[in-house]
């Protein structure tokens, strides 16, 4: 079996995306309006800048859970679809795969202790709970770039036609 060449970062204009690529992407661009928001809140709430932090943390734990609801179907899609097609070249044990399952680990992992800790609202940890949702969101952001700078032009390299045509039918049937 020949072995495939190693994708070279890329800027965005020199690719032309497979659309289930483009979708992931597309995906990742709301992902990225929602968690911003998130982090606004909670920078908000982190400069004490609201009125009543009982009312302003409940609605801030829906706005999370909404989006947990999104990018835990968006991340079950990528491992289960594109991150298993390119193990089939990469492996999965190590290297941006699994750099990319770990950030969502730990993604979700920041997610749950916030909403885990929201159960009941406790206004005097207030800016401890909305500083989960800052690490998200850094955490999201260095992730949405590594995985349009690194591993969707990878992809883009490593996957045949038929695996491509595969990813579109998969990814792009169940949307978010």
């Amino acid at each position: 079996m020949e072995m495939p060449h190693c994708a070279m970062m890329h800027g965005e204009a020199d690719i032309e995306w497979c659309a289930g690529l483009k979708q992931l992407k597309n995906e990742h661009v709301h992902l990225s309006e929602l968690k911003r928001a998130l982090n606004e809140a909670a920078g908000q709430i982190h400069n004490g800048e609201v009125e009543n932090i009982t009312e302003a943390l409940s609605q801030f734990r829906k706005d999370t859970e909404a989006f947990s609801a999104r990018l835990k179907h968006h991340s079950e899609r990528e491992e289960n679809v594109l991150f298993t097609m390119m193990a089939r070249y990469i492996g999965r044990d190590s290297g941006p795969i699994a750099v990319m399952e770990y950030e969502h680990d730990e993604a979700e992992k920041y997610i749950e202790i916030f909403l885990n800790s929201t159960k009941t609202i406790d206004e005097e940890q207030a800016d401890v709970l909305a500083s989960y949702i800052q690490q998200m969101y850094e955490m999201l952001t260095s992730h949405f770039f590594k995985e349009e700078n690194v591993l969707f032009p990878m992809a883009e390299n490593l996957l045949s036609p038929a695996e491509k045509k595969e990813l579109e039918e998969k990814i792009c049937a169940t949307a978010i």
